[in-house]
């Protein structure tokens, strides 16, 4: 059996998807990206809220990440309960029924000379 890692909470202040990209698709299509480890021996059901400026949240969008597996879910994918706008700054809330690790990435191809950047999400304990 393995011991669960990580934490139920997660938060990604941060998100923006260019509308524009430079590069063949769907490697470089600019993206935000969240990385989510679930190390331990159940499945994990998430649910994402999105977070805007100026309007209310949107959510939940609900995935279910394997035992002892990952998912690079790019928000760019997600539809239901409705896509996300691109050039909008978000943010988003992670919440998971065991616990997980994510992290978040994002690529910006607007130009010929990619951008990557990554940092580890902000945690919660419960």
């Amino acid at each position: 059996m393995n011991s669960p890692i990580g934490h139920k909470i997660w938060a990604i202040p941060e998100g923006y998807i260019p509308s524009q990209s430079t590069g063949p698709d769907p490697e470089f299509t600019s993206h935000e990206t969240a990385c989510i480890l679930n190390a331990g021996d159940n499945e994990a059901n998430i649910e994402i809220t999105i977070y805007f400026t100026d309007k209310d949240p949107v959510g939940p969008y609900k995935l279910k990440v394997p035992a002892r597996r990952t998912l690079h879910l790019r928000f760019n994918n997600l539809k239901d309960p409705q896509e996300l706008p691109r050039d909008t700054d978000y943010a988003s809330v992670i919440r998971s029924d065991v616990p997980i690790v994510v992290q978040h990435t994002r690529l910006d191809s607007r130009q010929a000379e990619n951008a990557l950047l990554t940092t580890i999400a902000y945690s919660v304990n419960e």
